[in-house]
């Protein structure tokens, strides 16, 4: 299967470059695949579109500020850094923008006069030393929203709200669950009071979700990996729906990665595990029934996971469709529901 059936042509103004200004007030476009009706909604509408007892999965990972301005002491130019993960007290790995020109060795100053040596080097990624260490609390202080690179504008102090959901508690992603970003405390009641459950899984996202496949054949694409942890209520009330016949919606593609690996022999694993998962057509899935998300980038495997889902014709006709409909694109877009 050839990653150039996975693209489409979006003009940039509909590329979303900032929220909706009330969170909650985005557009939604339902997909049926069984009658292949769609709807044009708003996402305020979704406790009276879903079914009293269905199972929304929601994905509680919080975005660090893990973007890091700086300047290098070498040569007094100035230095960008996304932290992906913490090493030990001292060390981070990180990608680095214009990645062949930070060698091993090179110093950098930071914020507060924190300073960072390159001690080690794999691919685009860099180990990161820090003098003294970094937490997550100097990166609130010190750190930036790590905005995705098709919204042209530097973080604002807006988004150090907006580009977080309502109910995120676990810090470790470097790009937020987007569907989500669409839930409101006032949504989320309304979802209890119609009889709709919820649970929540982490997956910490990686900056590997949003880029392109870049293989000539999806096949050959391999796939990033996420940690993702699950505990015994979520596992429980997914058995539990599942065995009573109830849907399982997945919000965000992140949650659907998580349960689709976790779920072996008709339970769902507990507790911290990893998946390198790559859903594309041709998968058939075992856990999910329904999935709430954003509109993806072309050739992702975003895009490719929901294709996967509803069939590659119906999502490619449904986005043309949005497009003409002026619907706001990926992550600070408007939103899809598919049942």
């Amino acid at each position: 299967m050839k990653t150039a059936d996975f693209t489409f042509d979006l003009p940039e103004r509909l590329i979303a470059q900032c929220p909706v200004a009330e969170r909650g007030a985005s557009r939604l476009m339902t997909l049926d695949r069984a009658s292949r009706e769609k709807r044009r909604l708003h996402v305020a509408d979704l406790p009276d579109i879903l079914d009293a007892g269905d199972l929304l999965v929601f994905n509680n990972s919080r975005v660090r500020k893990a973007r890091l301005l700086g300047v290098s002491l070498d040569t007094d130019a100035h230095v960008e850094f996304l932290l992906l993960k913490r090493l030990d007290e001292y060390s981070w790995q990180a990608m680095a923008s214009r990645s062949r020109r930070r060698r091993i060795g090179s110093r950098c100053l930071f914020a507060d006069g924190t300073r960072a040596e390159i001690a080690g080097s794999d691919g685009e990624r860099r180990v990161l030393r820090f003098d003294p260490p970094i937490d997550d609390a100097w990166l609130d202080a010190h750190g930036h929203i790590p905005l995705p690179p098709y919204i042209k504008r530097p973080d604002a102090p807006e988004d150090g709200d907006r580009y977080q959901t309502v109910y995120a508690k676990s810090v470790g992603s470097a790009a937020a669950p987007t569907a989500g970003l669409h839930f409101t405390e006032a949504l989320l009641a309304r979802l209890k009071e119609r009889g709709i459950e919820t649970a929540f899984i982490t997956l910490h996202v990686g900056p590997g979700t949003f880029l392109p496949v870049r293989t000539e054949h999806i096949e050959d694409h391999t796939m990033h990996e996420e940690v993702f942890a699950i505990d015994e209520d979520t596992a429980f009330a997914v058995e539990r729906a599942k065995a009573e016949g109830r849907r399982v919606i997945a919000v965000g593609t992140t949650s659907v990665r998580a349960l689709e690996s976790a779920w072996k022999d008709g339970r769902l694993a507990r507790g911290e595990g990893a998946t390198s998962i790559f859903i594309y057509p041709g998968y058939e899935f075992k856990v999910v029934e329904g999935i709430f998300t954003n509109f993806h980038t072309p050739k992702s495997s975003l895009l490719m996971l929901v294709s996967a889902f509803a069939g590659r014709d119906f999502i490619l006709e449904s986005y043309c469709e949005a497009i003409r409909h002026e619907f706001r694109f990926f992550s600070y877009g408007d939103a899809m529901l598919l049942l």
